[in-house]
């Protein structure tokens, strides 16, 4: 008996459970990629295997396993976001400085139109189940509505509030952050309206968000330093974990039932799902100060964020009271992150 609890006990603690699996993340190789300015949303290219990072005036296109840059999409106004429809071939990258999405092939990365969405068009999705392109637009409080295929946008939703990020459910529905009321927005995206809302307090100012489809589970990463976790069926929370300073992004893995948030202040908070209504942090990954926006591979379950290294912030002028760090000239970096 004892050999047979030994050798089980061995067993576990090679396959490792979620819990210390999770613990063991960690920053494994950081890769310069250089260029100027700043930076939001990484977006994961599945079919690809390729990142596409938002970089102020362009969309970076990298190799994920060696750091390399592979192409530079030029054309865009404070870049935000990329989405992907996989079957049609084509990118879609928000160009919020002046209210459009630039549209390009995924595979030559050439540049093949834009739409005019409205103004800080900020983060983007692809939705399947309709095939069409919601562009979330934070000071005009909508969601522009682009279809996919003709690249022609076809409706606008008034959303009530500035959105942050947003996920589809894949079953018609969206969801997205609305950071200045601190609430969450249900869409049908196929009739292009709100259905309903819910307030995420004690959240404040919720910016990433992530869902466990499977539980109807929404993550909404939040300022003043929470993760508030959603019922999206019931429409409430259900709980709160502490992350840390700055989230700016939020995921979920359903293969490790892990739900991360990045931070600026330099880590990324990894949550256990121990079940639909109970969530344990079991890890702050250390990254880099500034490290705000990742993506995850879920089948890999590696883990990727971008920095820089920061100089002192500009004066303060009147239209910027509290200006930015400057940053580093040729410091950005990918960080990966695994176990």
């Amino acid at each position: 008996m004892r050999t047979h609890t030994l050798i089980l006990a061995a067993a576990l603690l090679a396959a490792g459970t979620p819990h210390l699996r999770a613990q063991a993340y960690h920053v494994t190789h950081t890769y310069t990629l250089g260029g100027d300015g700043g930076w939001d949303y990484i977006a994961l290219d599945t079919a690809g295997h390729r990142l596409f990072i938002a970089r102020q005036d362009r969309v970076m296109a990298v190799d994920p396993a060696s750091g390399k840059v592979l192409a530079e999409i030029p054309g865009l106004n404070r870049a935000h976001g990329v989405a992907f429809d996989f079957a049609g071939g084509r990118g879609f990258a928000t160009s919020g400085g002046d209210s459009s999405v630039v549209i390009f092939d995924l595979k030559t990365l050439q540049v093949l139109g834009r739409t005019i969405a409205a103004p800080d068009a900020d983060a983007v999705l692809f939705d399947p189940a309709t095939k069409r392109i919601f562009t979330f637009n934070g000071d005009s409080r909508s969601s522009s509505v682009i279809d996919a295929a003709s690249g022609k946008k076809i409706g606008t939703i008034d959303l009530g509030g500035g959105p942050e990020f947003a996920v589809s459910a894949l079953d018609g529905k969206l969801y997205v952050n609305l950071e200045d009321s601190s609430a969450v927005v249900e869409i049908d995206a196929s009739a292009m309206k709100v259905l309903r809302r819910w307030p995420l307090a004690p959240c404040e100012s919720p910016s990433g968000l992530a869902i466990d489809r499977e539980h109807h589970r929404l993550f909404s990463g939040c300022h003043n330093k929470v993760m508030a976790i959603s019922d999206a069926q019931a429409g409430k929370v259900i709980t709160t974990v502490p992350i840390g300073e700055g989230v700016d992004a939020n995921r979920f893995d359903p293969g490790t039932q892990l739900a991360f948030a990045s931070t600026g202040d330099g880590n990324v908070t990894v949550v256990h799902e121990d079940g639909p209504d109970k969530y344990s942090v079991v890890a702050n990954v250390a990254t880099k100060r500034g490290a705000r926006t990742m993506e995850v591979d879920l089948a890999s379950h590696t883990v990727y964020t971008v920095s820089a290294d920061f100089g002192p912030p500009p004066a303060p002028t009147p239209d910027r009271p509290r200006p930015r760090p400057s940053i580093k000239p040729g410091t950005f970096a990918l960080l990966v992150l695994e176990r």
